[in-house]
């Protein structure tokens, strides 16, 4: 019985998420309350607040379940950062193009994050938010720095600007895409992309 339980209390919580998930891309995060989000998913307020103590718990969620593949694929990588940091990178700038072009959950993130989101002091869980961007961004400089050590990349080469380069790249990529995502297959192209920019770095590094 208990166990019974368990797995409805989890579908549940997958129901939730997956309203909300509806809710926010049709009326904005700022305009969503956890009611909508209960009736979407056709349970009470009350199961909404078992799961998560606030909307800023359940967005965070939310986007937590979308981006886990990433996390993932941050993991796997990580041998792989020592041995040949920019092929690393590289290889990190394609998948993740590959992964938006392929996993619906993760397009409908973006979408939301990109358009449906209004930054403001209201919305708290910008904090969060935040700080998953820094450890994001410092994963990156990790790389680029190890590239520079190993003598692949200059002395001087400026591991914070190229950070910063190619998490515009990649983020302008995808915004881009989720415009007009018939214009081309972001999937099939995503290993040119992700060689483009990083045959850029090789030639000509940002120093200073």
């Amino acid at each position: 019985m208990v166990r019974k339980t368990k797995e409805e209390a989890l579908q549940t919580y997958h129901a939730l998420l997956d309203a909300a998930e509806r809710e926010f891309r049709a009326r904005g995060v700022k305009d969503t309350t956890l009611a909508h989000v209960a009736a979407a998913a056709g349970v009470t307020r009350g199961a909404v607040y078992w799961h998560f103590k606030d909307k800023e718990a359940l967005f965070a969620a939310l986007r937590e379940r979308a981006f886990a593949p990433n996390e993932a694929l941050l993991q796997q990588m990580e041998a792989s950062a020592q041995t040949d940091p920019l092929a690393s990178l590289q290889t990190l700038l394609e998948q993740v193009l590959i992964l938006v072009a392929r996993d619906p959950r993760q397009r409908v993130m973006f979408e939301i994050l990109f358009h449906r989101c209004e930054k403001n002091q209201d919305l708290l869980f910008f904090g969060d938010d935040r700080e998953k961007r820094r450890e994001c961004m410092s994963q990156l400089q990790l790389r680029f720095n190890a590239a520079i050590a190993r003598g692949d990349l200059p002395q001087n080469a400026n591991s914070h600007v190229l950070m910063h380069a190619m998490h515009a790249y990649l983020i302008g990529l995808i915004h881009e895409w989720l415009v007009e995502p018939e214009a081309y297959d972001l999937a099939q192209q995503a290993p040119a992309l992700a060689a483009m920019f990083m045959a850029g770095v090789r030639a000509r590094p940002v120093t200073g």
